[in-house]
């Protein structure tokens, strides 16, 4: 099952099978998928925290479900979850401490911002049953390229917290992840809504377009951000020194 609690304008995430070392079954990627979409309409919710009890991340799917499930809906709903990042319009932070396997280290591409402890371990280990990581693969290769992403994938290897940070799926490497990873998701809560959701969605916009194609679409979106009463607002906080008071959650908080 997945524990959900509200810090603040934080939606935390915390998967909660720790004997399973928080491997995902349908009904957890059901309840990651409700709540991802309850945040995004939330105007409560600024950002998305996903993490996991006991000593694991996630060590990937509950392989014991797998072969007793209905196929093609696990495909959908694992389709669904792993592209998470190209639909997400508030940012995701992911805290990592222990085993991100699998499933689990594609549930950690999926997040904006990674922050992970000393013993973070990450691997992509479906070669060894006969596998291929289809499904999280595109955004692993996202986060540290294609050529490390085959190879992981053709080898299996786990690799340390270091190498993840090094080869850039990890962003931040501290002794307290979680704590750190609390921290980020609160100061991103309390940028302004416009400006992160227009952000989030000009990266989706433009990836895979050239120069010529996407500079449209950024002068578009930027022009729709200057115009907006989070822009004039922000400008004039900066120009007296005090903190901003974002007009877009002002609107959309309930009286």
């Amino acid at each position: 099952m997945i524990e959900i609690a509200t810090i603040a304008r934080v939606l935390r995430l915390s998967i909660n099978r720790p004997e399973k070392r928080n491997a995902l079954n349908s009904n957890t990627c059901r309840q990651f998928l409700e709540a991802f979409e309850k945040a995004e309409t939330d105007a409560a919710v600024g950002a998305v925290l996903i993490c996991g009890n006991g000593s694991a991340f996630c060590a990937g799917m509950d392989l014991e479900e797998v072969l007793s499930t209905d196929q093609d809906e696990l495909v959908g709903l694992h389709e669904c979850l792993f592209t998470t990042i190209e639909r997400a319009r508030k940012p995701i932070v992911a805290a990592v401490q222990g085993a991100a396997i699998a499933a689990g280290m594609g549930l950690a591409a999926n997040a904006h911002v990674v922050i992970a402890g000393p013993e973070a371990q990450f691997a992509l280990t479906e070669i060894r049953i006969g596998l291929w990581p289809v499904i999280v693969f595109r955004a692993v290769a996202r986060a540290i390229g294609e050529r490390r992403a085959t190879e992981l994938s053709l080898t299996g290897r786990t690799i340390s917290a270091d190498e993840a940070f090094h080869f850039g799926l990890v962003t931040q490497l501290v002794p307290d992840a979680k704590a750190k990873a609390l921290d980020v998701a609160q100061k991103l809560s309390g940028f302004s809504p416009v400006a992160m959701a227009t952000g989030l969605e000009h990266i989706a916009r433009t990836r895979g377009l050239d120069w010529t194609a996407a500079g449209p679409v950024g002068r578009e979106m930027r022009a729709q951000l200057m115009a907006a009463g989070d822009f004039r607002e922000g400008v004039d906080a900066f120009l007296q020194k005090r903190p901003a008071d974002w007009p877009s959650l002002r609107t959309s908080s309930p009286d």
